[in-house]
């Protein structure tokens, strides 16, 4: 099992891979919106745990992107941007779920359940 973290901030992703690596032990790393679309492409992770916010091509559109190419791709948002717009916009996307960076235990339960979405 695979996972890619896409964050602009290194502390963050490093946090992330944390949280999930006993899970999913293969993690890849970016920065941004533009990258995640490429590395997804080459190395197909099982999760894609994407921010929202970032320069250039931005989480919500990057996530439109890896769905419009690979329909079955699963992509938590990961962000501090947790309101109405913004959970509408990731879902409209093709997100799998949401998760608030404020609690990143909540992933845990969404990439350990993969069945059902939580967007």
């Amino acid at each position: 099992m695979s996972v890619l973290i896409v964050d602009d901030n290194e502390r963050m992703r490093e946090t992330i891979r944390e949280v999930v690596q006993h899970l999913h032990p293969d993690v890849h790393q970016c920065t941004d919106g533009a990258s995640a679309v490429a590395l997804y492409d080459r190395v197909h992770p099982d999760w894609v745990l994407m921010d929202i916010a970032m320069d250039g091509v931005s989480g919500v559109e990057a996530t439109r992107r890896i769905r419009a190419s690979h329909p079955n791709a699963r992509v938590v948002i990961v962000t501090h941007h947790d309101s109405a717009a913004y959970r509408r916009a990731a879902h409209e996307a093709g997100a799998f779920a949401f998760v608030p960076k404020s609690d990143l235990t909540k992933l845990l339960d969404v990439i350990e359940l993969p069945s059902k979405e939580t967007v």
